[in-house]
């Protein structure tokens, strides 16, 4: 049986140069590559809130991605997508460390 739960998939990528310029390229190549993918219910992608420093707050990346799939078999297809490929293979040579969260969500009660 397949499971039709929707994912969040959150990636936080930490970059070896975090400049203004490459945070805005990694930003606009996630648009590019990755908003179109089939499955897609939610998509986003951005810079760090400088502005938000609070002692609980996480701040070791440069960009968030957010990604929300409407099934586990739609994320499973954005990891083969050949748009989601060619994003990884553009950009890894940038990323210091990449942390990925997946949860289910949207169920109202834990499986």
């Amino acid at each position: 049986m397949s499971d039709t739960r929707p994912i969040a998939h959150m990636v936080y990528f930490a970059l070896h140069d975090g400049s203004a310029e490459n945070i805005r390229k990694l930003t606009e190549s996630c648009y590019r590559h990755l908003e179109t993918i089939p499955g897609i219910t939610f998509f986003g992608a951005g810079p760090l809130v400088e502005e938000l420093s609070r002692p609980v707050n996480v701040r070791d990346f440069h960009v968030a991605l957010q990604v929300v799939f409407a099934t586990k078999a739609d994320h499973d297809a954005y990891q083969q997508d050949p748009h989601h490929q060619a994003f990884i293979a553009e950009n890894k040579p940038s990323w210091a460390s990449v942390r990925i969260f997946d949860s289910w969500i949207g169920t109202g009660k834990t499986p």
